[in-house]
């Protein structure tokens, strides 16, 4: 697989003490003056874009910030003492890393600070009238897989909690695809109602198929021919599949990579020897007791599976009903002149008849 670097972008993350919204990479929030906690989670901008700046690149590309063993102050990964007390950084944490973020929530054209209610562009993170902090909308991250975290040399990362299940939706998702099925039984498997029926005709017809052995050719089938083909003509289409994604620095950036691989796929042309219908023959007839032709075969032909169908008319005080027995001995039960009743459906088909 190839992986691509296509360059770094800011995330940001929002502060738990006034929701204000702040730049990646600042270590205190820019609306109360909080410092960033050890916990935050990174989520990525809706107006991101790749930053063109190397010096900014190159601190991207440094690592994971550490936050201070001994006050907790967010320190660059390059650094080996605490900018705030002086500590070991050693004794330090650095901050997870490695995941693959998902995409920003589309951002609204209009939002409605909650604090004056006055109306602001969509990308604002604070208020123009009153200056309260403007929530972003929801985001969220994505785990990483274990060798993104180990590339990216930040600590494991802890399992994501769950979302509590949403019993509610769930229970009305069930009832509406169960009140479905309930519709569907009833429409064509439960009967509605009876009706007293006259067998007023009967029809059967019969089909004896004659086959040989005769060349056929298939042409660009997917896969590898069958064993006994001949003829074969392969070739190999190739295709390159790529995913872009964005993977957290653990220091308020992420690195935008494209990682591709090659999918191949083989078409082949052949012939194979199959047994291939060449004539069928047919009878049919308005009794009760169906027959099947008998032909003749030569040196390497064969009889092959025979069909049948059968029909059953009713006269009913609904008009004429049309019923098909599954099989030859319930066709001979439903002799002319003989008296049913009919089991139907909510559309009017046959279900059971007795």
């Amino acid at each position: 697989m190839q992986r691509k670097t296509k360059g770094v972008v800011q995330l940001e993350w929002v502060c738990p003490n006034c929701d204000g919204r702040n730049p990646g990479p600042a270590k205190t929030c820019a609306n109360c003056g909080a410092p960033q906690p050890e916990n935050i989670q990174f989520q990525r901008a809706a107006d991101e874009k790749l930053i063109t700046d190397e010096k900014v690149v190159q601190s991207a590309k440094a690592g994971a910030d550490i936050h201070c063993g001994f006050c907790g102050t967010r320190n660059p990964a390059t650094a080996a003492t605490c900018s705030q007390c002086g500590g070991d950084l050693k004794e330090g944490k650095s901050r997870q890393a490695g995941q693959v973020m998902q995409a920003a929530p589309q951002t609204p054209k209009v939002i409605t600070c909650a604090n004056c209610g006055t109306e602001n562009p969509g990308s604002a993170k604070t208020c123009s009238t009153c200056g309260a902090p403007i929530k972003a909308p929801a985001t969220a991250t994505v785990a990483p897989s274990a060798p993104a975290a180990a590339q990216a040399g930040g600590m494991p990362a802890s399992k994501p909690k769950a979302k509590p299940f949403n019993w509610l939706i769930a229970g009305g998702i069930g009832g509406f695809f169960l009140l479905c099925c309930v519709a569907i039984l009833f429409m064509f498997v439960f009967p509605s109602r009876s009706v007293d029926g006259t067998v007023s005709s009967v029809y059967w017809k019969t089909s004896v198929p004659v086959q040989e052995v005769r060349a056929v050719d298939y042409n660009n089938e997917r896969g590898s021919p069958p064993s006994d083909a001949y003829n074969v003509s392969c070739r190999t289409e190739s295709e390159e599949v790529c995913e872009q994604k964005t993977v957290d620095q653990g220091n308020g950036y992420a690195e935008v990579v494209e990682e591709c691989h090659t999918e191949t796929e083989q078409y082949c042309s052949y012939t194979v020897d199959e047994w291939t219908t060449i004539q069928t023959y047919d009878l049919e007839g308005y009794d009760s007791y169906p027959q099947y032709a008998e032909p003749s075969v030569f040196s390497g032909q064969r009889i092959g599976d025979s069909t049948q169908s059968f029909q059953v008319t009713f006269s009913t005080s609904d008009g004429e009903i049309n019923y098909s027995p599954d099989s030859a001995a319930e066709f001979q039960q439903f002799q002319p002149g003989s008296s049913w009743t009919l089991k139907l459906n909510a559309l009017g088909g046959v279900v059971g008849v007795e």
